[in-house]
């Protein structure tokens, strides 16, 4: 893995890193359209960058159908996103960096630390299984332990749940869930729904290790921010 990862450029890097992250929760083909809109390039850039990755033989690509990882282009990728959580996780426990933080740092670092800085960060932190927002950390033979987990906004009321994972992609929506006491293992009963006014009614159960601060009871909650969270049945 790490002589794959020293080959590649960081704009490379980049490109498999995002194909994989953008399967990794969803079923949904990966097209140049919804690439570009991921990486926020034009459609032309992307789809000449991937023409080239797949000459490399990192990708392929069906004429106007799905963006898929070789095997080769999977190792790379899964490297890069062991690197990127492992720094997010040393940024946040070691540094004190919020989790709305760390996201953007580690975009820089994973790029710049070798394998056996990380594999020492991973040691040092005696090898953490998931990063400040959920997402799994690929052991160094490259195997992902995914949780079972489903999003909040499609959760049912009465279900009672616990938050696995929250999608890091925009700090607000981070900043803006921590602020409602919703954060990694908050445990949640869905009390309504209310599709008419876009929100979710949900119990923020402090007595099952939920809460955050402390401070439990009902919580309106937007389905769009519903959305970036993740949760398994308990």
């Amino acid at each position: 893995m790490a002589a794959v990862l020293e080959d590649l450029s960081a704009a490379t890097q980049d490109y498999l890193k995002v194909v994989w992250s953008a399967q990794e929760w969803s079923d949904e083909p990966v097209t140049t359209t919804s690439l570009a809109r991921r990486m926020g390039f034009a459609p032309s850039t992307v789809s000449e960058a991937v023409k080239r990755l797949t000459a490399q033989g990192l990708l392929t690509h069906a004429r106007y159908g799905a963006i898929e990882l070789t095997d080769a282009g999977r190792a790379a990728a899964v490297g890069v996103v062991r690197r990127h959580r492992i720094l997010e996780t040393f940024l946040a426990v070691e540094l004190g960096y919020g989790w709305d933080e760390v996201h953007d740092e580690a975009e820089v670092l994973e790029h710049a630390v070798s394998d056996r800085l990380v594999d020492a960060l991973d040691a040092r932190l005696g090898h953490p299984v998931r990063d400040p927002h959920g997402d799994p950390i690929p052991g160094p033979d490259g195997t992902v332990p995914a949780p079972a987990a489903h999003q909040l906004h499609l959760t049912a009321a009465g279900e009672r749940v616990v938050v696995a994972r929250v999608a890091d992609t925009d700090p607000q929506v981070l900043r803006y869930l921590e602020g409602l006491g919703i954060t990694l293992d908050t445990a949640l009963t869905v009390l309504e729904r209310r599709d008419f006014a876009g929100t979710l009614l949900v119990d923020v159960d402090v007595g099952d290790g939920g809460g955050g601060d402390g401070d439990g009871g009902p919580r309106e909650v937007g389905l769009a921010a519903a959305a970036a969270v993740w949760v398994v049945r308990r």
